[in-house]
């Protein structure tokens, strides 16, 4: 595919930029307007530049999202394949090991201790007066538990409807007021009243909060005190088919190994879907959907549903480390200070309760393309001619799709400390689609990188623009969010779905279509067809934006107002 204005202006992106993409030094301005035959030659140089890059992208891809990686599942053998073959490969283009071993020395891998739990569960039995329905798991139900024990259960535990299952003061909200949830499961629904109402003065609007997340929704239960929590699935607000539910929450699944077996949690963590939550509102004498819409307003009252829960949960454990693979390209002036580059190997392994006759979920999209985006950037950045005055980190973490741990586990034990770390980018699920207009910056309005990514996106002939589907709660889904929530400023941004090539409305009907049929589920392949041409660019976007805090003495910022600046604000003092 050929856009020639476009890798004009790309051609020229990287001559104006200098070491932004090349040498890693600000460029002179063209003294004259002789160098028309310079600047087609730089022209033919980034051409030549993105075109190296998406080769390097399709190579890696092909290679961690082939059947041989197993999926790429934490403590697996297809973990073993992932992290050694993403060291040898860091190794080869000259980068130094990240981090120290146990015994100090030099190494590829940040050890990441977890508990892998192959979880068995009975049929959900829900009881009330003449009613009796055993609700099948992945059918009707998933159940799972955080509980690191061999056994979880809940049994005969009162049922509760608390709406949203939120406890924000600041938003004069609460859920739970005046129950005692102590011996009761709590039946909660997806999302937030933002999004349900679509009111941009509640919560906000359209775009979850955390408060929208189902991770907080399991957390806030247990504060609680409850015995157990369970959602009512809901494809629109949760962003995903019940596939996705049943496809990730069955199958072996990892927590972060916990001195107290996480017994803070509630006993059983669950979904349902709306069919089974239907019915069960049904034999309670209530109407699922009028629930729904008093639970939108602060005047909700909890109801006892009159029903009861049964379930039982064996667990086959397993302990070990799993490994974070940090890569550095030291700085020549400011070699403690770095930029940060993240992206989860991780992906869901082999499951056989998937349908069909193909059960390795690939996870080409999500994330292997993320994944070689780190070795892509690293090539150019080791190949540069000067180094950068900052170092650059280049981490690639476990167990994304278990609840961000690796990220979580690397922001609570960093390599550089977090008050100096001058900012990170995080890469995930990037676009297979060819060059985009659009650059999406994922929770848009955060922070002051993407004034500098506006820019930069200017010199490729792009523009920014919020995410499409802000309901999603994507900035919560990705590992930016563990450093993010510690104060770093994070970008996590893609391409968007305003083709170059094919107009907007194909590209979003693509989009549609991989979240419906492949979003964590075997048909998550990869492609040779891929045009990784707009991959290869948000990547340089992310490698020149990076190089341009790497030789500067900035220290970016969260916005005022922002729930993160205040952290950011405290570390200031390390920072002199």
């Amino acid at each position: 595919m050929q856009i020639p204005q476009l890798w004009r202006r790309l051609g020229l992106a990287a001559a104006i930029a200098g070491g932004l993409g090349a040498c890693g030094k600000e460029a002179a301005t063209p003294a004259s307007q002789t160098e028309t035959a310079e600047q087609q030659e730089q022209a033919k140089a980034g051409q030549s530049q993105i075109a190296e890059m998406a080769a390097d992208l399709h190579k890696h891809i092909a290679i961690l999202a082939s059947d041989k990686f197993e999926g790429r599942a934490p403590a697996t053998r297809g973990e073993e394949l992932t992290v050694n073959y993403l060291a040898e490969q860091f190794e080869a283009l000259g980068l130094e090991p990240g981090t120290v071993d146990a015994e100090g020395d030099p190494s590829w891998f940040q050890q990441v201790p977890v508990v892998e739990m192959q979880i068995e569960s009975t049929p959900l039995t829900i009881k009330g007066e003449g009613f009796e329905k055993p609700l099948q798991p992945l059918t009707d139900m998933v159940a799972f538990t955080q509980r690191q024990t061999e056994s979880s259960a809940l049994e005969s535990s009162e049922l509760v409807f608390v709406g949203y299952g939120i406890v924000a003061p600041e938003n004069n909200w609460n859920d739970y007021a005046g129950l005692d949830m102590e011996g009761k499961t709590a039946v909660i629904l997806v999302n937030d009243p933002g999004y349900a109402t679509q009111d941009k003065a509640l919560f906000n609007g359209n775009a979850m909060t955390y408060y929208g997340r189902w991770s907080y929704k399991f957390e806030e239960a247990a504060r609680q005190g409850a015995d157990g929590a369970i959602i009512i699935h809901e494809t629109g607000a949760a962003g995903y088919p019940w596939e996705v539910v049943s496809g990730s929450w069955s199958g072996a699944q990892i927590s972060l190994a916990a001195e107290n077996k996480n017994a803070g949690r509630v006993a059983v963590e669950a979904w349902m879907t709306g069919e089974a939550a239907g019915e069960l509102f049904k034999a309670a004498g209530l109407d699922l959907a009028g629930e729904m819409e008093a639970a939108k307003t602060r005047e909700f009252v909890a109801k006892p549903l009159g029903l009861s829960a049964s379930v039982q949960l064996s667990n086959q454990l397993r302990t070990s480390d799993s490994r974070n693979v940090v890569a550095k390209l030291p700085g020549e002036k400011f070699p403690d200070e770095a930029i940060i580059y993240t992206a989860h190997w991780d992906h869901l392994g082999i499951n056989e309760n998937a349908g069909g006759e193909d059960h390795i979920f690939n996870g080409a999209v999500d994330n292997a393309t993320g994944t070689a985006g780190l070795l892509a950037m690293a090539r150019q950045a080791a190949a540069l001619e000067d180094r950068p005055d900052r170092s650059l980190l280049f981490v690639a973490v476990t167990a994304e799709e278990s609840g961000l741990l690796g990220s979580k586990y690397y922001a609570a034990n960093p390599v550089v400390p977090l008050a100096e770390t001058v900012a990170g980018i995080n890469f995930d699920a990037l676009g297979v689609l060819g060059p985009m207009r659009d650059v999406i910056v994922v929770g848009y309005g955060n922070s002051e990188l993407e004034k500098m990514l506006k820019k930069t996106a200017k010199q490729q002939d792009r523009y920014l623009a919020p995410e499409e589907h802000p309901e999603r709660g994507y900035f919560y889904r990705s590992d930016h969010f563990s450093l993010a929530k510690k104060g770093v400023p994070m970008l996590y941004f893609k391409s968007g779905s305003d083709s170059f090539e094919h107009g907007r409305e194909w590209a979003q009907q693509q989009s549609e279509q991989y979240t419906a049929h492949a979003y964590h589920k075997p048909a998550d392949e990869y492609d040779p067809d891929w045009n990784l041409e707009g991959t290869a660019m948000d990547l340089q976007l992310g490698l020149d934006l990076g190089l341009q805090l790497a030789n500067s003495r900035d220290w970016p910022n969260w916005y005022e107002g922002n729930e993160f600046r205040a952290i950011r604000d405290a570390s200031a003092e390390a920072r002199k």
